[in-house]
C-alpha cells in the first residue's frame, strides 16, 4: 500500500528541537547582541543539517522543525495587522502543570484584521532549496485568533459584527495560503488546539463562561476553516492537527474526539487529520467511525513528550484497534505532537528524538511494506 502524496505512511508534525547553537544566538539576537540577518545565517545552516538528518532516516515529509519560531501560533499570528498578544488562559486543574506555572498566552484583536506582508513565504522557499523530499508548511489555525479570549478579546469599535470578523480573518488566511503556493507549496498543516480543547469538560465549561456554546463552536470554526480552504487548487495538500497543549512535555487539556467527532470529520473540508493518540488523554479509537473514506487519518501514536520508546509490536497492535473503525490504506502514523512547540522544547535530547522518528518510519515500514 504506498502512499506516494502526503500525508505520507511515515509523518511527522512539525517542529523539532532547536539545536544549541540556534537556542544561545536566539537569545543573543533577542539581546541586541547579533543582527537578524546573522541569527537568520545560524538558522540556515541548522535546518540545512537537520533536513539532511530527516530525509536520511527516510521521512518523506520534511519541516524545518520551526527553528525560527519562539512558539508555534504566536510568531506567525502576531505578524496579522489588529493582533496583540496578551496574558495566559487558565490552566486546567487536572493537567500537568509546567514548573514555571506558563500558561498559553491569549491573542487579542485590537484593531481592523489585515494580511499586511507575507509571514511564512521566505522561510519556505528557504526550506524548498534544501530538501530533496517534500517541503512541509505548519502553520497555527485561524480558530486561534477566535477561542481563547472569545467575544470579549475582540475590539467591539472594531468589530461590532462577528461575521465581519470571521470574514476579514478568513481574508488574511487566504491570502498568506495563495502567497505560498505560488511559490510552490503543496503540502499545508492547520495547527489547531481549540477543537481538541473542546473535547475537554473544563475548557467546555469554560467557553460557556466566555459566553459561547461549545458545540455551536465546532460547526463555527468548520466554516471558518472552510472558507480558507474550499477553493484551494486541487494539488495544495491540507492537514489540520488537533493537539492539546504541548510545552515543555506538559498538555494543557484532556478528553476523547467524541464532542467533536462527528463535526471535525464530515464538515471540515481538510484532506487529512493529525490526532493525539500517544495515552488515555485522546480517548478510544471509536470516533474514527466518522471518517469518510476520501480522508485520511494520521494516528499520533508516538509520544513526542517522553523519552521511553515505544515498540513496533505495541503501535501494530494499536494500528490494528483503529483499523476496527476505519479502513487501515486511510491511515498514516506520526509522532503525537512535535518536539518543540515552544523554543523550550520538551523533556528529552535530539538522540531520544531522533530515535522517535526512526520508530515511525520502522513502524511505517511493518505496517504497510513503506514509509
Amino acid at each position: 500500500m504506498t502512499k506516494k502524496s502526503p500525508p505520507f505512511r511515515a509523518d511527522q508534525v512539525g517542529s523539532l528541537l532547536r539545536t544549541i547553537e540556534v537556542k544561545e544566538n536566539r537569545l543573543r539576537w533577542k539581546k541586541g547582541e547579533i543582527p537578524a540577518a546573522e541569527l537568520r545565517a545560524i538558522e540556515d545552516k541548522a535546518i540545512a543539517e537537520t533536513v539532511k538528518k530527516v530525509e536520511s532516516i527516510g521521512m518523506k515529509s520534511i519541516t524545518d522543525g520551526e527553528f525560527r519560531r519562539d512558539y508555534f501560533h504566536l510568531d506567525f499570528l502576531k505578524e496579522l495587522s489588529g493582533v496583540s498578544v496578551t496574558g495566559g488562559i487558565d490552566a486546567n486543574p487536572h493537567a500537568k502543570v509546567a514548573e514555571d506555572g506558563f500558561t498559553p498566552p491569549k491573542l487579542s484583536v485590537t484593531g481592523k484584521l489585515k494580511h499586511v506582508k507575507d509571514i511564512q513565504v521566505a522561510d519556505f522557499n528557504f526550506l524548498k532549496s534544501v530538501v530533496t523530499q517534500t517541503p512541509k508548511v505548519s502553520i497555527p489555525s485561524p480558530t486561534m485568533v477566535h477561542f481563547r479570549g472569545g467575544r470579549k478579546s475582540i475590539d467591539i469599535n472594531s468589530y461590532p459584527d462577528m461575521d465581519l470578523f470571521f470574514h476579514d480573518l478568513s481574508e488574511c488566511y487566504k491570502a498568506e495560503i495563495d502567497a505560498l503556493y505560488k511559490n510552490g507549496c503543496r503540502y499545508l498543516q492547520l495547527d489547531d488546539t481549540n477543537l481538541a480543547y473542546l473535547c475537554d469538560p473544563k475548557m467546555r465549561e469554560a467557553a460557556r463562561e466566555r459566553g459561547d456554546d461549545p458545540d455551536d463552536l465546532p460547526r463555527t470554526y468548520a466554516a471558518l476553516i472552510n472558507s480558507v480552504i474550499d477553493n484551494r487548487p486541487d494539488d495544495l495538500t491540507v492537514g489540520i492537527h488537533l493537539c492539546r497543549g504541548n510545552y515543555r512535555s506538559t498538555w494543557f487539556a484532556e478528553g476523547g474526539y467524541e464532542p467533536v467527532a462527528e463535526i471535525l470529520f464530515n464538515s471540515i473540508n481538510v484532506d487529512a487529520y493529525f490526532l493525539e493518540y500517544d495515552d488515555e488523554r485522546s480517548g478510544d479509537f471509536a470516533p474514527l467511525r466518522f471518517v469518510p473514506e476520501n480522508k485520511t487519518v494520521v494516528l499520533g501514536i508516538i509520544s513526542s513528550k517522553i523519552t521511553q520508546l515505544e515498540t513496533i509490536d505495541d503501535l501494530c497492535k494499536r494500528v490494528d484497534e483503529a483499523a476496527k473503525y476505519m479502513p487501515l490504506e486511510n491511515m498514516c502514523i506520526s509522532p503525537q505532537c512535535g518536539f518543540s512547540s515552544t523554543h523550550h522544547g520538551n523533556a528529552m535530547t535530539h538522540d531520544d528524538q531522533w530515535r522517535k522518528l526512526e520508530l515511525v518510519v520502522n513502524s511505517a515500514v511493518k505496517i504497510w511494506g513503506t514509509s
